[in-house]
Formats: structure tokens, C-alpha cells, sequence
């Protein structure tokens, strides 16, 4: 049987406040680039593309603001959410233990009682990560016909102030909220064979990443899994920034491989990042659930395997107080029905070995994000090629087949790398052809509200739609040419790329009318 539909995007709403903060905010105040170039106006554009970010004020949660527009400018009946995911790396506060997706569910937790509410992290794809999540969980029989689903991503960098005032790092980012609706269209009944095992530690000790690769070999022994999921319940921003399942996925690679592991191969990363593509090829990321209990990260890893797009997946519940629980689910004979439009096919991996690239670090009593710049611009740019060959070729299609692209924009200058590393088997004129995509294939927003996190992904059709965007140049660069034609387009691809390190895409393919 062909699958028209299976999910669609079908409203967004945004926080549109704020404050701008141009780049003269960042002069004069004793910082310096790498290299030690000094920070001015101009070398915050020569590098990362950014004129200017905006910041959120410091009484407000921004969230919810973004759900209730959505709610109010869209014809969506509350009692038809049936999943509300939080979509975050830093959140509102980082010091709120979580989920940060109770304040938005709040709003709507009278219409829609018994709905699923969790966290998800996984690094700024955390947004693309959620729409495979869905997708799993329409294909796997678990959302019905008619039943939403809201994404609210909200990154409050400002707010939280998890970046120490003098980190460049501090330079790129923008707080943003906005919410997402999608709609599960068919409603499916999976067949095929399921199995699952399990095995509880009920102490909990410093080192629960370990103990949890310990506890998925010995429950699956040398073959690895297909992905891992952790609903995360320790509250802390430590142990979400990266996500502990990458962690977990780093420390279960290495028991798998331990004469690879010995030698070095997962410290250099030309290696690692071969090694992983050709032999892991799995994924990883976090959930915090609203109600504890391991029952959410058990439905949502099942639903992955009946989707019949994964056989093996490894779901942890982690609590401080109650131990862990692994279970490894496995499937037989359950296919994978690709839908005709909507959203039509999904790829997310995880590269655990450079869980550091990102991440989060104790400081005298504190907690600061660090990152690893050189690092991150390699993982993004040399990790795109195989990464969407992959997705793209499954589907019959090649890069230039897509008609709009939505690019995680974390650096502008990782854009024309990474699309460089994508044309360049078709292109003879390669720097002609990677200007003419960026311009008239893709929207960017980099320069007037910087590097927004998980929400970058849901800003840039937002923006595309609503018409907020306007031609510009960015490094030479133009940009935003075409947007007449690309608010039409029919074959789209999301992609983006983040802490873990995680790399998640997926297609979506308009019907015409």
C-alpha cells in the first residue's frame, strides 16, 4: 500500500520582541578572536556573518508567548495536542530543573490532560530531531489521525547567561522562540515482530554514563544498536549540554571496539568521523519527561522500531532517586512506509566521540557552556556529504534536486563550505554554483538575529512565510534572491547540525494544489 500522507507541518507561531544588539555592543571591551584579533564590527561580520542579535528582556519566558501565538493566529483546537515537545539546549533558565516544556503545557494542559509532554535534547537539531520523533510516532501507530503535535523551541541565551561575558562564543548567539504545529494524518496499525529485554540498576553512582553502556552490552551483547534514547531526569544543564546519550553512545562504541579504542582512532577526528560513519551509523539524544517513569521513553523508542525504519533501540529512563532502566527493543518483518508528501524520510546521527565539542562544564560552583570552534566548523562541514548523500539518494534525489534548502545557520561561513562539500561531484564551476544556491535555494536571517539555537530551524520558514526577509549580501555572499519563488517550493530539505555531535535532517515534499 502507498502512503499519501503520514505528517504535515501545518501552523507556526513566534515571540517577535525584543531587543536588537548590534555588533558596536562588542568593541572596546577588551575581547579577541583567536589569533588575537581584536573584536570590532567588522571582524564579527568577517567571521560568523552577524550584524546584530536579539536579546530577550530578563523578566520575560519567551516560550509561551510563542505557543500562544500559535494558538491565536492559527485554527488549532487545543484539545487536539496530543504531543507537546520543549525543544532547548540552554532553555529559559539555567538553573530550572526541568522539563522547561511544563510552563507552555500549562496553557493548555486544561484542554488536553492526558497529552505527552517532554523535553528534547539534542543539540541545535533538537527541532529536526522532534520532527522525526513525530514522524516515529505516526508511522509507529502511536499518534492518530487528526491528533497535533507543537514543537515549542525557545533558546533564552541572554536569560540564562550560560556563556561567561567574555567568550566570543557569546558574540554569535540570539534568543528566539517559536512554536510548530504538525498534524498526524493516517493512522496506522504496524505488523511485524516485537521483543524487548531489560535490566535495572537501582543505585545511582557518579558514573551513570558507564554503568548505562555496561548495562546496553550486556543486554545486546557485540552487535550495537540502531539508536539510544535517555529520558534524562537529572535536572541539570551539565548533563544535557551535550545530551548524556551521546556520552553514553561514545562509552558503548568504545566497549564494542576496544582495540580501536586503545589505539587512539577516536581522538583524531579525520579517523573518528570515518570510523563512526562506516560501523555506527546510529543515533542519540535525551527526552525529559513531565511525568517520571520510564513509560515515555519505552512508547517512543517502540514506536521507532514499528515505524520499521529501525531495528534495535536501546530506551534508558536515568533518575537520581530510582536508578536506571534499559530496555532494548528490537523488530521483525515491520517495513518502513514512505509517505508520498509531507514529511516523506528523516536521517539523524550522532557522533559521540566528540561529545566535547559542545558542552557544558563545571566552574567554581557554576556551570558555563564551552565550545570547541575549530572542531564544531569541522564536524559541520566535513560531516554534511555522507550524511545527506545518504538521506537524498534513498529518496531518488540529489542536492540539486532540492528547491529549498533550510541550513542550520551556526557560523555563515560554515553555509558555502558545507554546500561546497555537497555540489561538488556536479558542478564544474564550483564556487558559481555554491553562490547561486545559497542565493536563490536557501534563506538566511544570520546577520540580523545571529546563531538562534534549536530555533534557527523554525525561524527561517517563519521568517520565509511571513515575509520578514529581505535581499542582502553576507561575506560577499548574496543572499535571500529569490523568495517569491522559494515560498512555492515543493521538495524541501531541513538540515542541521549541533551539539552531541549530532548531525539530523529530514525531506518534506509539498503536494501542489
Amino acid at each position: 500500500m502507498t502512503l499519501d500522507s503520514a505528517l504535515k507541518i501545518t501552523a507556526s507561531g513566534a515571540w517577535n520582541g525584543g531587543t536588537p544588539i548590534s555588533n558596536a555592543y562588542f568593541e572596546n571591551k577588551g575581547m579577541f578572536f583567536k589569533g588575537g584579533v581584536p573584536v570590532t564590527d567588522q571582524t564579527i561580520q568577517d567571521r560568523i556573518g552577524v550584524r546584530s542579535r536579539i536579546a530577550a528582556p530578563p523578566d520575560v519566558r519567551i516560550g509561551p508567548i510563542a505557543l500562544q501565538n500559535l494558538l491565536q493566529e492559527n485554527d488549532i483546537e487545543p484539545s487536539r495536542i496530543k504531543l507537546l515537545i520543549g525543544a532547548t539546549n540552554i532553555g529559559e533558565d539555567r538553573n530550572d530543573p526541568g522539563p522547561l516544556a511544563k510552563q507552555p503545557f500549562e496553557m493548555v494542559q486544561r484542554a488536553c490532560p492526558q497529552g505527552m509532554v517532554f523535553d528534547l535534547y539534542a543539540g541545535c537539531p533538537g527541532f529536526n530531531v522532534s520532527v522525526e520523533l513525530i514522524f516515529m510516532l505516526s508511522l509507529g501507530g502511536v499518534l492518530k489521525a487528526g491528533d497535533i503535535s507543537v514543537v515549542v523551541g525557545a533558546e533564552n541565551i541572554h536569560r540564562a547567561g550560560v556563556l561567561r561575558s567574555d567568550d566570543t562564543s557569546s558574540i554569535i548567539f540570539g534568543d528566539d522562540a517559536l512554536a510548530t504545529a504538525l498534524e498526524t494524518e493516517v493512522s496506522l496499525k504496524p505488523v511485524g515482530a516485537y521483543t524487548c529485554s531489560d535490566q535495572a540498576q537501582p543505585d545511582y553512582t557518579n558514573n551513570f554514563v558507564g554503568d548505562i553502556a555496561k548495562l546496553i552490552f550486556d543486554l545486546n551483547g557485540p552487535i550495537g544498536v540502531d539508536g539510544i534514547i535517555v529520558d534524562n531526569q537529572l535536572g541539570m544543564l551539565l548533563h544535557r549540554l551535550p545530551a548524556t546519550a551521546v556520552r553514553v553512545q561514545s562509552a558503548l562504541v568504545e566497549m564494542l571496539y576496544p582495540r580501536e579504542a586503545a589505539s587512539g582512532i577516536f581522538n583524531n577526528f579525520k579517523e573518528a568521523i570515518k570510523f563512526y560513519d562506516q560501523k555506527i551509523n546510529a543515533f542519540a539524544f535525551d527526552i525529559m519527561s513531565l511525568d517520571q517513569g520510564p513509560q515515555m521513553v519505552e512508547t517512543i523508542a517502540r514506536a521507532y522500531i514499528e515505524s520499521g525504519k529501525y531495528q534495535t533501540v536501546a530506551s534508558v529512563y536515568l533518575d537520581a532517586h530510582k536508578g536506571i532502566k534499559v530496555r532494548i527493543h528490537r523488530g521483525a518483518d515491520f517495513t518502513f512506509q514512505k509517505p508520498q508528501y509531507g514529511i516523506i524520510d528523516t536521517e539523524t546521527r550522532a557522533h559521540g566521540c566528540f561529545a566535547s565539542y559542545i558542552q557544558a562544564v563545571p566552574s567554581n560552583g557554576d556551570t558555563f557552556g564551552e565550545i570547541n570552534g575549530k572542531g564544531v566548523f569541522l564536524y559541520a562541514v566535513r560531516g554534511a556529504k555522507k550524511h545527506l548523500t545518504d538521506l537524498l539518494s534513498r529518496n531518488g534525489l540529489t542536492i540539486n534536486d532540492i528547491e529549498l534548502l533550510f541550513e542550520h545557520q551556526a557560523n555563515f561561513a560554515m553555509i558555502p563550505m558545507t554546500l561546497k562539500q555537497l555540489l561538488e561531484d556536479s558542478e564544474p564551476d564550483l564556487d558559481q554554483a555554491v553562490a547561486e544556491f545559497l542565493a536563490n535555494k536557501m534563506v538566511t536571517n544570520i546577520h540580523m538575529r545571529g546563531n538562534c539555537s534549536v530555533v534557527c530551524m523554525l525561524r527561517l520558514p517563519y521568517a520565509l512565510q511571513h515575509e520578514t526577509l529581505k535581499e542582502d549580501a553576507i561575506q560577499g555572499y548574496p543572499i535571500n534572491r529569490n523568495l517569491k519563488e522559494l515560498k512555492n517550493a515543493k521538495i524541501i530539505l531541513y538540515d542541521s547540525v549541533g551539539a552531541g555531535m549530532i548531525r539530523s535532517s529530514f525531506l518534506q515534499r509539498i503536494k501542489s494544489n
